[in-house]
């Protein structure tokens, strides 16, 4: 995935995050992954596996297309 799609991605990941007043330690221990992980994934430092992907948009409650929308 390119550094534009990766930075929109992390964003609305965070942006979702946000609205149901998650941590990222929150969001991570969801995940069972560190509160660094989610971090990076919202700075595009890392490009997640669609899994991992798929079980965040389940724990945000949100349709997974919705992080790869323009804010």
């Amino acid at each position: 995935m390119d550094n534009d799609n990766l930075k929109m991605l992390g964003k609305n990941i965070k942006f979702y995050r946000k609205q149901l007043g998650f941590s990222q330690e929150q969001l991570a221990e969801a995940l069972s992954k560190s509160r660094n992980y989610i971090g990076m994934i919202e700075r595009a430092e890392v490009n997640l596996p669609v899994g991992t992907l798929f079980e965040i948009a389940q724990i945000l409650d949100t349709e997974i297309e919705n992080f790869f929308k323009l804010r």
